[in-house]
């Protein structure tokens, strides 16, 4: 598609109207190479939102933009970060989406020590919303800690990413992707077992050195392992293998590991709330 057809498209399918009377925009909350996260407010309700201003002209492939779209306001749930409202302002893209005050998983996990069991929580709650997306024939593509969103009393919502492209980043993505083979919704149970590793080890393995580089040693090394795997009980160590499965045949879907023993040592999700308090407390500190 041309980028005339792209707006056009767009033009059908976001709300007509100024945006300013409809929000409005406080601080900026994120930053990444095509798009800003600020933080706003709805004017009639009061809702605290998250406005993403996408800048078109930095997208790669800007049709992808519109299944993007699609799909979001399809899918409601309340274990996924939930479309709200779309704006096409010149050559920017405005997406309202739920705010979570918590900020994401990895905060937490950069600063603070998570136990078995608010590990399990995480994972069941990340495990629910993958069921429901791949229920729907979606596959997210790109789970890790980043993505994973919490509310200030322990909710947990995966934010929403279903490009049909290559996208991810290469620590958190399945070696059949990474080899360009054929893919399923498995991909995303591979990430999740990543992303348990980052809650014990505080980081995914291989993320030093070159994003890149991590590609090779995935395909090369196979199924990655536990900084200190003796120190884990065999219950999680085992889930862990079910998500990281090389076999994708072998390898355990949303379905079959929400009934996993692992799942049943999670705490109540208001468990994770003095972790977040203490990882907004870190991370001003070190501001």
């Amino acid at each position: 598609m041309s980028d005339k057809e792209v707006v056009e498209q767009l033009q059908t399918i976001v709300s007509i109207g100024d945006p300013k009377k409809k929000y409005t925009r406080y601080g900026k909350i994120g930053q990444g190479a095509s798009a800003t996260v600020f933080l706003g407010k709805d004017v009639e309700t009061g809702q605290v939102v998250a406005i993403k201003e996408i800048k078109l002209r930095k997208q790669s492939r800007k049709e992808l933009i519109i299944n993007e779209i699609l799909v979001m306001k399809e899918l409601k749930n309340p274990n996924i970060v939930n479309f709200l409202d779309s704006y096409l302002v010149g050559d920017e893209l405005l997406v309202v989406m739920e705010y979570l005050a918590g900020g994401s998983l990895a905060d937490i996990v950069t600063e603070i020590c998570m136990d078995e069991a608010q590990i399990a929580a995480v994972c069941r709650e990340c495990l629910q919303a993958l069921q429901f997306l791949h229920a729907n024939l979606v596959i997210h593509r790109d789970i890790k800690s980043d993505n994973v969103l919490l509310g200030m009393e322990g909710s947990i919502t995966p934010e929403q990413s279903k490009r049909s492209t290559m996208v991810g980043t290469p620590c958190w993505m399945a070696p059949e992707i990474l080899t360009q083979k054929g893919y399923g919704p498995k991909v995303d149970i591979w990430s999740l077992g990543i992303v348990a590793i980052e809650m014990v080890d505080g980081e995914p393995p291989y993320l030093s050195g070159h994003p890149w580089r991590a590609l090779c040693l995935i395909i090369a090394n196979g199924t990655p392992a536990l900084q200190s795997p003796e120190k884990h009980s065999p219950v999680f160590r085992d889930f862990l293998h079910s998500c990281l499965e090389m076999d994708v045949e072998k390898r355990g879907s949303a379905e079959e590991l929400l009934q996993h023993p692992f799942l049943k040592l999670a705490k109540p999700l208001s468990s994770l709330t003095p972790l977040i308090l203490a990882a907004k407390e870190a991370m001003k500190s070190i501001r």
